[in-house]
């Protein structure tokens, strides 16, 4: 009995199913740790793209936002200064040449880190030359506000001139005219006058010998004689003197010469007699006036003038003789 049951457990198939089920057990762990891990590799690549997308893309926000700055900053100075000129001019347009560069860059949507620092290197630029230009233009503003400050104080100067030439011009003219209302004074009181008039008639005989006479028939020659009274402001040197002689007619004998009056405009005159005049001494004066023509009977009216004035007159009447 013994025996059968030894023999019976020798010849019995060995079952391999256990060593099969843990190798395929064991090859599917290993396949699922080898997908695990590859799945956290592959999650922590694509973390690390997410974390570098996400840091270009604050990048971004942050260089746009600075850009957004620099430029709004760049376009409040141009709008308040529209009327640069000259070499401030090309500043400004490489101002705005650089904003349109950074402008390219920030409008792409796939831009480079590269790209980005570049922008932000080119902003900095930006906000430098903005810093230059402000600078630049709030220096001349200062050099503009002390032009201007000075060119109120000209002016102002320049108005308290004009009213200091005005006042001057007009103390001037007030001047003047006290001036010629003087001198118009000192002119007339300067004219001389003609006292004791004396009107003689002469008769020459062939001797040579004078007589006086009141016949027209016997006169030759006329005598007017007068005195120049002493003046303290006429000075000395020759004084003219116009006698205007009216005949019988009414009319002016003369030749033909005309003088002017202050009262009566242009009048014809006889005689012009110029006289040696000493200052403030009495002169007397004397002539003899002539005619061609024989002397009518009637009265002749004798007008003496100096410096365009009337200084005295007189009237001589001759008479109609027998013979």
């Amino acid at each position: 009995m013994s025996y059968q049951s030894s023999t019976t457990g020798e010849n019995q198939p060995k079952d391999n199913r256990k060593i099969i089920y843990g190798v395929l057990i064991a090859a599917l762990i290993g396949t699922w740790g080898y997908i695990f891990y590859d799945k956290s590799k592959t999650s922590e690549q694509i973390f690390q793209m997410e974390t570098k997308i996400s840091n270009i893309d604050s990048a971004r926000v942050a260089i746009q936002q600075d850009f957004m700055n620099v430029s709004a900053k760049a376009d409040s100075l141009t709008q308040d200064n529209l009327q640069l000129q000259g070499e401030l001019a090309e500043r400004s347009a490489d101002i705005k040449k650089l904003k349109g560069d950074i402008s390219s860059i920030l409008k792409k949507k796939n831009a480079t880190a590269s790209e980005l620092a570049q922008a932000k290197k080119m902003i900095g630029e930006l906000n430098g030359k903005i810093d230059g230009l402000f600078a630049e233009i709030e220096k001349l503003k200062g050099e503009n506000t002390q032009l201007t400050n000075a060119n109120q104080q000209l002016n102002t100067e320049k108005t308290q001139l004009t009213a200091e030439k005005q006042g001057l011009e007009q103390n001037l003219n007030t001047t003047a005219a006290e001036k010629k209302q003087l001198e118009e004074k000192v002119d007339v009181a300067s004219t001389l006058r003609a006292t004791n008039i004396a009107i003689t008639a002469i008769k020459v005989k062939s001797s040579g010998k004078e007589r006086e006479t009141s016949t027209a028939k016997r006169a030759d020659l006329v005598r007017i004689s007068f005195v120049i009274d002493e003046n303290k402001i006429t000075p000395s040197g020759t004084k003219d003197f116009y006698v205007v002689v009216t005949g019988t007619d009414g009319q002016v004998v003369t030749e033909g010469a005309n003088f002017n009056t202050r009262d009566e405009g242009s009048r014809p005159y006889t005689s012009k007699v110029t006289v040696n005049y000493e200052q403030n001494k009495v002169i007397p004066v004397s002539f003899d006036w002539k005619q061609a023509d024989r002397f009518k009977d009637g009265n002749y009216k004798i007008e003496i003038y100096n410096n365009g004035f009337k200084i005295g007159q007189g009237t001589k009447t001759l008479k109609k003789g027998l013979f």
